[in-house]
């Protein structure tokens, strides 16, 4: 299995697992963080990130507390991070495929998929996709659905029509003034301004893009109940991106257990620990 290792550049990060690119024959290549666990028989728990963030920015702070009793892995999906760069549409099933690509490679039948965001609609086709590969579901801020309303519609259609305005005045100032107002100072991540900036300049926009508009037609409810499969939602009760309402339609069409924390749709970044100990309790209630 041909593998690079990546070391950090900025010496002040939380721990992370060594950085890999994982070749697959006939997809290309993906950069991971890997961690395995000491005992063999740990169980794995697969991160998959949220639109236009990377596994790192993402799930930086639940690493190192899930590294205690599990194998990690956690992929850059397409267009984002350090990603696949491709010329094919995006789709969501193609990250799906992707994920699952990336575990045969690295001799892993089955794993708890950890979807943030945009990243619960790849871990519940993993799941309808790969049934036996995926043994349990965290959902955390996410939804079946993201343009039911007329209002959702007219908002992506803005959003298509400005983006290329946005990515030309997106500079690393303007980046870092929005994840200023974003984080407050008391947060354990405000230190980590100039990281998260570089971090998030690592995305291909027309990848971006094309992202956005997979995951605007993307719509699960008709097949949502029947993946089977243990399944925790952790519901963002203060989220302006994906609103609550949906994120517990979400967890009614799956059959979950939920688990409603206080914070916005960044809380991994304003408040890491409460985002901490919401991941690690749905992973241990789902394994249970």
């Amino acid at each position: 299995m041909p593998v690079k290792t990546y070391s950090q550049t900025f010496s002040s990060l939380p721990w992370m697992p060594d950085g890999r690119v994982v070749s697959v024959l006939n997809r290309g290549e993906f950069f991971v963080r890997f961690a395995e666990h000491e005992n063999p028989s740990a169980p794995v728990v697969m991160l998959l990130h949220g639109w236009t963030g990377n596994a790192d920015i993402n799930f930086f702070p639940v690493y190192a507390e899930l590294a205690r009793d599990y194998s990690l892995i956690a992929i850059d999906h397409r267009g984002h991070g350090r990603g696949l760069r491709t010329n094919d549409r995006f789709t969501l099933e193609d990250c799906a495929d992707d994920a699952i690509a990336v575990m045969d490679q690295l001799g892993i039948s089955s794993a708890t998929a950890v979807g943030y965001s945009m990243g619960g609609p790849i871990a519940m086709l993993m799941s309808k996709r790969h049934p036996t590969r995926v043994h349990s579901l965290v959902l955390c801020a996410t939804a079946l659905e993201w343009s039911a309303t007329r209002n959702e519609r007219t908002r992506w259609k803005i959003g298509r029509v400005v983006s290329p305005l946005f990515r030309m005045l997106s500079t690393p100032r303007v980046i870092d003034r929005y994840i200023k107002l974003k984080i407050p100072r008391s947060s354990s991540a405000a230190t980590l301004r100039p990281w998260l900036v570089s971090e998030i300049r690592r995305n291909d926009s027309w990848t971006i893009n094309q992202a956005g508009r997979a995951l605007s037609k993307h719509d699960a409810r008709p097949w949502a109940a029947t993946l089977g499969v243990p399944t925790v939602s952790i519901v963002t009760s203060r989220d302006a991106l994906v609103a609550p309402r949906k994120q517990h339609a979400l967890a009614q069409a799956t059959q979950a257990i939920v688990i409603e924390i206080d914070g916005d749709h960044l809380v991994n970044w304003q408040n890491p620990e409460v985002f901490t100990a919401a991941v690690v309790d749905a992973i241990h209630r789902v394994r249970a």
